[in-house]
Parts: C-alpha cells; structure tokens; sequence
C-alpha cells in the first residue's frame, strides 16, 4: 500500500511541472512589456546565440549572450554607460507555451529577482 501511495504522488508530481521548450527560444525577435512608474513600456529584442540587440524608448542597446545550459544565460552590455550597466544579468526560463515564455531575472549575485513574460515575434 505504501509503494503504491508513494508512487502515484511521483507520478502526479512528474505529470504537473510543466514542459520547458527552451531551445525555441534561443534565437529570434521578441517583445517584453512591462510597467515602469505606472506605465506599460515594451521593448523588442532580437537574440542571436551569442548576441542580443534591444531598443527601448529608441535607444538600441547591445548585449553579449552567454548559454549557462538550454534554459540560463547571462547578458552582458558591451558598451555601458554607468556603473549599473556594467552589471551583468542572469536570466532564467521558467517555463514555455507556443509563443512565449516565463523568466526571472537579477543583477548576476543579486538575491532579488524579478519576472516576466516574453512574447516571440
């Protein structure tokens, strides 16, 4: 009786975590929107597997791209500006649907992260 209890929670447990179909989103341009002082701002990137190029507020920004494993990366400014953006930020994908996905995301050391969804163009 036990075997089987402790089996059927292994499998309920396997059945709900969520497939992550990273490699989907290696490449390709995509849209972020988030609220910044109670306004919607939305950025449009585009990511190569070793770099990514963002406008925002009409400014371009280049990052390189750095693959942890199929679902981490670090990003790195290759020409900041200030300090903060000599910081680099590792991101996370949580989790994938057909045409977007989950992630959290921090200043590389920084216990603080935040999320957000990414919309693939």
């Amino acid at each position: 009786m036990k075997t089987t209890l402790l089996l059927l929670s292994i499998f309920l447990i396997s059945c709900s975590e969520k497939e992550r179909k990273c490699q989907d989103f290696k490449t390709g341009t995509f849209e972020f929107t988030q609220e910044i002082e109670g306004k919607k701002q939305t950025s449009t990137f585009t990511r190569t597997e070793k770099l990514q190029i963002e406008t925002f507020n009409g400014k371009t920004d280049t990052a390189s791209v750095r693959w942890v494993n199929d679902c981490e990366f670090i990003l790195q400014k290759l020409h900041p500006k200030t300090m903060n953006e000599k910081k680099a930020i590792s991101m996370t994908i949580l989790a994938t649907d057909k045409n977007s996905y989950t992630f959290e995301y921090s200043f590389v050391g920084d216990a603080k992260k935040q999320r957000g969804v990414v919309t693939k163009k």
